[in-house]
């Protein structure tokens, strides 16, 4: 695993911290380099279990497909030192037209 996707890794999962009536789980598919974070009630379903975040690489760049949260994904990737170039913000439109899709 590059220093790349180690970081996002790191960073992505420290979203799995979890809450009062919720279980949160990060999961990863390593071999097409994706990284995630679902989130389902708990005890009581009252809704689908869901994505709250998910991001993935295509060479050197960051796709971030999914960001439910009141602290952006973006903004913590930026943090600990991916610039905002390399990283694309699918949830919110911004183009992958350039990038290989696997």
């Amino acid at each position: 695993m590059d220093q790349l996707e180690q970081t996002v890794k790191n960073v992505v999962f420290g979203y799995a911290g979890g809450g009062p009536n919720i279980l949160v789980f990060p999961v990863e598919n390593p071999s097409k380099r994706v990284y995630g974070v679902i989130i389902i009630d708990h005890p009581l379903r009252k809704r689908p279990a869901g994505v709250m975040i998910m991001a993935r690489l295509i060479g050197d760049k960051v796709i971030i497909e999914e960001d439910s949260t009141d602290r952006p994904l973006v903004d913590a990737m930026v943090n600990a030192g991916i610039p905002r170039e390399q990283i694309v913000l699918a949830y919110e439109g911004e183009q992958l037209a350039d990038l290989v899709q696997p």
